[in-house]
């Protein structure tokens, strides 16, 4: 596949300013990040500030014919969150390109969610949030739903870091960055979603209380105590990273 989508919902100027990949990678903008296969550009028009993510790279050998490029795959699994009623950010427009059947580029651009940071910085910073048992429960709830969402769709997140979760001042969560999930059954999945909940609480077992993080577990389970299954499940998580830290 080789085309450029914007959103209908854009105003004419922005729509011109994203045309298309010509026009994209021509961008200049504030570098947020680089690696050797992408880069997030921040750009501003009119007021409102987007995200702007090229790829010049599938990733190596085969992958660059076979299989779902990154930013394919994050595009279409952005959608999927939308779809299923996960906050996330806004897709404004994306596409890719080939040449003689190999990817050549691509880009994904998203609408800022104004004020918000993601949940591994209040961590860094050791922001008094963290410490206000309500607000952690508040958006505890909105992950635990969001990531029983993913799962009940046999989906998994594959980096369900802190980093990868945004909040707003109003404690509202959003879900970003998901190039690597993907569809997954039986052992695999339950491998998977063992992973994203480890992912999780990676952070949380340095920042939360063992009660809060036992709470998180029975809100994304929906139930007021552990049974024989979730003691296992939960065994898993905790030892999931044991000897590779």
């Amino acid at each position: 596949m080789s085309g450029w989508k914007t959103s209908a919902e854009l105003a004419p100027a922005v729509t011109a300013l994203f045309a298309d990949l010509d026009a994209v990678f021509a961008l200049q903008g504030e570098k947020i990040t680089r690696d050797p296969l992408s880069e997030v550009l921040r750009v501003e028009h009119a007021g409102t500030r987007y995200y702007v993510k090229r790829y010049w790279g599938a990733g190596k050998g085969l992958r660059r014919f076979l299989g779902r490029p990154r930013v394919k795959a994050e595009w279409q699994n952005l959608k999927h969150f939308a779809s299923w009623g996960i906050p996330t950010a806004p897709v404004v427009a994306y596409g890719l390109e080939r040449k003689a059947g190999a990817f050549a580029r691509g880009a994904l651009i998203t609408q800022e969610l104004v004020g918000t940071e993601d949940l591994a910085v209040l961590a860094k910073r050791d922001d008094a949030r963290l410490r206000d048992r309500h607000w952690v429960d508040a958006v505890s709830r909105q992950l635990a739903r969001a990531t029983r969402a993913l799962h009940d769709h046999h989906f998994a997140h594959n980096d369900l870091k802190w980093r990868n979760l945004l909040v707003n001042p109003q404690g509202e969560l959003f879900f970003i960055d998901c190039p690597t999930g993907a569809f997954w059954w039986g052992p695999f999945l339950r491998r998977r979603i063992v992973k994203d909940l480890a992912c999780l609480d990676k952070v949380a077992k340095q920042q939360l209380s063992r009660s809060q993080r036992l709470r998180f577990y029975l809100q994304y389970r929906g139930r007021a105590r552990l049974n024989a299954s979730d003691k296992r499940r939960v065994r898993q998580i905790v030892d999931f990273f044991e000897g590779r830290e």
